[in-house]
């Protein structure tokens, strides 16, 4: 406890820290205001609170925005899809190849049609949202009035949610977007937990105790999984460069068993809700299709937790396969005079990491398809539905990654000031010795 304070108070006497981590704070509850705002012409009481299914992993993600009809109520989201949508772009359409080679003109002008594609995705995604989530009795004026100043304030919310996370990023600490997802995801625990006590009550005390308990392990195991990296080898040769040698030394490439990180979960779930839809139409006229309906409508089934966990799998391979690209590795290794001991440069190299990298993704696939599953296990365990959603899936995973990546950050600062505090405090002088004249 001595060594937690110690680092809080190392923490704030950095003046640079300070201020990026009151930005940041700063920023975040601006974020969490505009959540509260209502779309101008909505009345409140007439809205349901709550959402379901892919709406209500949205509503997890964007802190109630969602439900509450917001002007923040698209969020970020409409960004995440463009940004996903130019990611897959920069793999198969030479353009986007070719920007992405050009260095920071390049980057400049994929954050530009990023932009532009952002707000056609908002307007998109609004017409939808305010069709699908809001009630006509719930619209006091015009609905085509109505509908025009909703679009507008929606890609003005998307937008200044977009301006908010790059600020963040610059003046802050952390990734700005990843924060503003992780903190409307935090922003629903405190409800969840205090709605899971209230309804074990006195008696179910002992019960409460081993949900934390297995919440802990689980997060834990998490951790390791989004930390888990199969580091290899790499030998640079020895360079004689104006009469100094450089080079010579042994590093290593950090491949993450999770590469893919969240996006299979995301990718996964989205399509979950398929089946069902498609059942719900035909249900009436076929047993076949009430069946198919009633049970991927049930997260706690098996037949949907088996499905959802094969795609999860197919889903991580094919998204390892399009950002990791060991042909691309290969090559830089092969150009700074790097080479893998026991294998020929170039094209050997890239088979071996291809290798690896399929290695390491199947047991990293399984171990993610469990984490997602975990919140089905805990509901039929007898938690609580909203306390349930992070024992593992989307939510957890965004949660442990964003705060691993903001401790490190914190941890840099640290590490800078320590070297600055040997400097000043003259440790390390200047020996007149060293400048012997000849």
């Amino acid at each position: 406890m001595k060594k937690f304070i110690s680092t809080v108070k190392n923490i704030f006497s950095i003046e640079d820290l300070r201020t990026r981590i009151l930005n940041t704070v700063g920023f975040l509850i601006v974020f969490r205001l505009g959540s509260f705002i209502v779309l101008p012409g909505v009345d409140p009481n007439q809205l349901s609170g709550s959402s379901e299914g892919i709406f209500g992993l949205i509503d997890t993600f964007l802190g109630g925005a969602f439900s509450n009809a917001s002007i923040f109520g698209l969020g970020i989201m409409p960004y995440i899809s463009a940004s996903i949508v130019l990611q897959l772009l920069t793999v198969g359409v030479p353009y986007f190849q070719k920007l992405q080679k050009e260095g920071e003109s390049g980057r400049k002008r994929i954050n530009q049609i990023t932009r532009v594609l952002t707000i056609l995705i908002t307007i998109a995604q609004g017409i939808g949202y305010i069709t699908a989530t809001i009630p006509n009795e719930a619209i006091m004026v015009s609905k085509a009035l109505f509908m025009f100043s909703s679009l507008v304030l929606l890609s003005a919310g998307t937008m200044f949610c977009m301006w908010l996370g790059e600020k963040i990023t610059e003046k802050g600490i952390g990734n700005g977007i990843s924060m503003l997802i992780m903190i409307g995801i935090i922003s629903s625990l405190p409800g969840a937990i205090l709605g899971e006590i209230v309804s074990k009550g006195t008696s179910g005390a002992l019960l409460l105790i081993i949900e934390f308990f297995v919440l802990f392990f689980v997060v834990v195991g998490v951790v390791a999984l989004t930390e888990a990296t199969r580091r290899i080898p790499v030998q640079y040769a020895k360079q004689v460069v104006g009469g100094k040698v450089y080079g010579g030394q042994r590093q290593y490439i950090p491949i993450k068993v999770n590469a893919s990180g969240v996006m299979p979960i995301i990718f996964a779930q989205s399509l979950m809700f398929l089946p069902a839809l498609i059942a719900q139409i035909w249900s009436a006229e076929s047993d076949i299709a009430s069946y198919i309906g009633s049970t991927f409508s049930n997260p706690t089934s098996w037949q949907y937790n088996l499905v959802f966990g094969v795609m999860i799998i197919l889903f991580t391979f094919f998204y390892t396969a399009i950002t990791v690209n060991p042909e691309q590795i290969a090559e830089d290794m092969k150009r700074n005079g790097g080479f893998v001991p026991g294998v020929k440069p170039g094209a050997p190299t890239a088979d071996f990491i291809d290798n690896i990298i399929s290695r390491i993704t199947l047991p990293g696939s399984i171990l993610l398809a469990l984490v997602a599953i975990m919140p089905a296990f805990a509901m039929i365990a007898g938690v609580g539905n909203q306390f349930a959603q992070f024992y593992g899936g989307t939510s957890l995973l965004i949660m442990v990654g964003v705060i691993m990546d903001t401790l490190r950050q914190i941890e840099s600062y640290l590490l800078m000031r320590h070297y600055e505090g040997m400097m000043k405090s003259g440790n390390v002088k200047d020996n007149p010795s060293n400048y012997a004249v000849a």
